[in-house]
Order: C-alpha cells, then structure tokens, then sequence
C-alpha cells in the first residue's frame, strides 16, 4: 500500500504531511526534554528531521498545486495547515483526497 502512495504526487505529499505532522508534535515533546529536563540531543535530531520534512512538505504542496491545478485559496490552505499542530493530519483528509 505505501508503495501506491509514493508513485504519484499526492501520494507523496500525503506521506510526507503525515511524517512532517508527527515530527511536529514529536518537536513539542522534546522541547519538555530540552527546556524542562535539560536534555537537548533529541531536539536536535527530531528539529532536523522537522525541518528537511517541512521543506519536502511545501516543495511538493507547490508541485501538486501546480499538477492539479488548485487555486490560490486551496494552496493557501495547505501551507497554513503546516503550521498548526494537527494541521496536516486535517489537511489529509478535506484538501489532500
């Protein structure tokens, strides 16, 4: 099943919004590690993989806009949904289907 996911655009930029959901809420846990328990090493992995998978995340919202024809309103959306927790489980199933 995961490998029909990854063969077209969409397919791709769903995967890559479930992974770059979960290291945001995974990111809100190791920031109590860090801050509370002084313990910064998994912050600084879980931020780096954060950070490559919102990359990946807009670059193919950008490639599946442009693929699918969305309008402006719709892409809007989707970038928006990035930056709320919770926000690209959301977007998965009202913009991404």
């Amino acid at each position: 099943m995961i490998n029909n996911l990854l063969k077209t655009a969409v397919g791709r930029l769903r995967t890559i919004a479930f992974l770059e959901g979960c290291s945001y809420l995974l990111l809100g846990f190791t920031m109590i590690l860090k801050y509370k328990f002084g313990i910064p090493q998994p912050n600084y992995v879980v931020g780096l993989a954060h950070g490559i998978l919102f990359v990946l995340y807009i670059v193919l919202v950008l490639q599946v806009s442009f693929l699918q024809r969305w309008n402006l309103v719709k892409i809007f959306w989707a970038f928006i949904a990035s930056l709320v927790p919770f926000g690209t489980f959301y977007a998965d199933k009202t913009i991404f289907r």
